[in-house]
């Protein structure tokens, strides 16, 4: 049990763990600054070089970076029999027909979170609760478009990979039980999200809660991989249409 423990402790401390801390910190700077919450922004995807080589590179160093923690942890999930990550809902076993409603179930479970977000979000920001968020500030080139699905693949994979599959799956080890360990989840993810406000605290927890109740009782992982991945394409892809097409609204 004690090895269980420092194992998590160590994934989160490389991972989403240590981004809850940084937000934290950053939602204290955030409330101690002198304009309100309302007035300040969050960028999700900004440039990381002048020039636009060294920028595409660094955008995928990040990607990079950003998966190394799901490595991690499908190694240490990984089984020597085939479906290799079964503990944590990942398999082919079922047959593609299978895998082919769970992305469509994905889909549907990204429509039904990400329209009523937008609500969330709006109301967020108009009790001063919420920041502005910026999905994207990268220049259009021709790799724009594919690293912000990269970003969001990262995101996708990133969170319901370790946040729910591995957490939840090492927590049922130490014997949490099932409600407990959808709520402290729910919770890590709405505080790694609280440098976009406490709009996006809440909203996230939402999130967490209703993909953990999902998780919990299908032990699926693909429709919540699909559902995250297909919010924030729309998010991080759709953004910049929406500014060309309404800028005034989004000005």
């Amino acid at each position: 049990m004690a090895r269980i423990k420092w194992e998590i402790a160590i994934v989160l401390a490389l991972s989403y763990g240590m981004s809850a801390l940084y937000s934290l910190v950053r939602i204290v700077n955030r409330l101690l600054d002198t304009a309100p919450l309302g007035a300040q922004t969050a960028t999700l995807n900004r440039p990381l070089a002048q020039q636009e080589f060294f920028d595409l590179i660094f955008q995928l160093l990040g990607v990079a970076s950003g998966l190394a923690p799901v490595a991690l942890v499908l190694w240490l999930v990984w089984r020597d029999r085939k479906p290799h990550f079964a503990d944590i809902g990942l398999g082919r076993n079922a047959g593609e027909r299978r895998v082919g409603r769970e992305l469509l179930a994905g889909v549907g479970l990204a429509a039904a979170i990400g329209i009523p977000g937008i609500g969330v979000y709006l109301a967020a920001k108009a009790l001063n609760l919420g920041v502005t968020i910026v999905p994207t500030e990268l220049d259009a080139h021709w790799w724009t478009i594919p690293v912000l699905l990269l970003w969001a693949l990262r995101a996708g994979l990133g969170e319901e990979i370790v946040v729910v599959g591995y957490l939840f799956t090492r927590l049922r080890q130490l014997g949490w039980a099932p409600w407990v360990i959808v709520v402290s989840a729910a919770v890590l993810r709405g505080t790694y999200h609280l440098y976009q406000g406490f709009g996006g605290f809440l909203g996230n927890i939402a999130m967490g809660l209703i993909f953990g109740a999902i998780y919990a009782r299908t032990k699926r992982l693909l429709p919540l991989i699909t559902a995250h991945v297909a919010i924030d394409t729309v998010a991080f892809v759709g953004y910049p249409t929406a500014v060309a097409l309404f800028p005034d609204v989004f000005a």
